[in-house]
């Protein structure tokens, strides 16, 4: 058996070098449209432009109407930029209406729209778990099962969901986007496998922290559930460790060296425009050589490298209370 794993695993380096020196050809993206959700702004809004210069028919949800005539400047008469609420299944069928009235054939599905908060899972109230929950996984399954008959009416369309390191490892103050992102991974990973008699193919991005609105604004968020807590959960954790929590976090490493969001638009332009994308992404090196060898590493390993980062020096109150007696 584990000679078996070994050549598996040499056949595919070879095959991964292979294909670097000899790469698959393009596709022709004439007459193709491509459904993006969030491209408010981050990587759907960067893919969007960059498609819609290539020559796609790029179809550009907005969250925020404010943004729909902005982005609309910055694109071509062929795309259509429209609000889109991925949580409202009313918003999801008005999409599917404006979509099969310009095609009866999706190339390409982009599931990028996400929230993300930051707070200890003793913090953050069950409201803000299925908030992330119903946008970062829910609202992608909604939008991926309405539009499966356009995807799949051809070979070779294609399903492209953002996922993120967080769903390959859980981290301490993100247990809510975390939980959103494993189930994103798996639902991606089912779909892939039930799809294979369409060929339809479904890839997954894995990005690091980039320099996008979604790392922004944690400090806030911890502030706002902090403050609605109740007293004795207030004094389990303590004032002190708060402030030096909080101020942890907006110095965070990954954070203060978050990369290029090219990054992630140049795999997203690979997965929707290369005739063989390929099934996992990993833009950066956070996502390659941090944060995938630390999810391979033995638990306690990784319980000490994320618990070193993540905290501060000083204990929640009660546990200094515990140690003090």
């Amino acid at each position: 058996m584990v000679l078996l794993i070994i050549l598996a695993l040499l056949l595919d380096f070879l095959y991964r070098i292979y294909r670097y020196i000899f790469p698959l050809p393009n596709i022709d993206p004439t007459g193709k449209y491509v459904l993006i959700s969030g491209c408010d702004s981050g990587f759907g809004h960067g893919l969007a432009i960059e498609l819609d210069k290539q020559g796609f028919n790029v179809l550009a949800g907005i969250f925020i109407p404010d943004n729909v005539i902005s982005l609309k400047e910055k694109l071509s008469s062929r795309a259509t930029v429209f609000r889109l609420d991925i949580t409202k299944q009313e918003d999801i069928d008005a999409t599917f209406e404006l979509v099969q009235g310009k095609t009866n054939t999706l190339h390409a599905l982009v599931n990028n729209a996400g929230i993300s908060t930051s707070g200890f899972i003793d913090w953050v109230t069950i409201e803000s778990m299925r908030k992330i929950m119903d946008v970062n996984f829910f609202g992608h399954v909604a939008m991926t099962k309405k539009f499966l008959p356009l995807l799949i009416a051809k070979r070779y369309s294609r399903v492209v969901n953002i996922c993120s390191v967080f769903g390959i490892i859980g981290v301490p103050m993100k247990s809510a986007y975390s939980a959103s992102k494993y189930a994103l991974e798996s639902f991606s990973d089912c779909l892939r496998r039930e799809m294979a008699p369409w060929n339809l193919f479904v890839s997954i991005v894995e990005p690091g922290a980039m320099r996008t609105p979604i790392i922004e604004g944690h400090d806030q968020f911890m502030n706002k559930f902090w403050n609605e807590l109740s007293t004795d959960v207030q004094q389990r954790w303590g004032e002190n460790f708060r402030k030096i929590q909080i101020k942890k976090l907006s110095d965070n490493f990954l954070y203060r060296h978050a990369e290029d969001p090219n990054k992630v638009i140049r795999v997203l332009q690979h997965a929707i425009i290369n005739s063989k994308p390929k099934i996992r992404y990993r833009p950066g090196w956070q996502s390659k050589y941090f944060f995938l060898p630390l999810s391979m590493a033995p638990a306690w390993l990784a319980d000490f490298i994320l618990n070193r980062a993540s905290y501060s020096n000083i204990n929640p109150a009660s546990v200094r209370k515990i140690h003090i007696e």
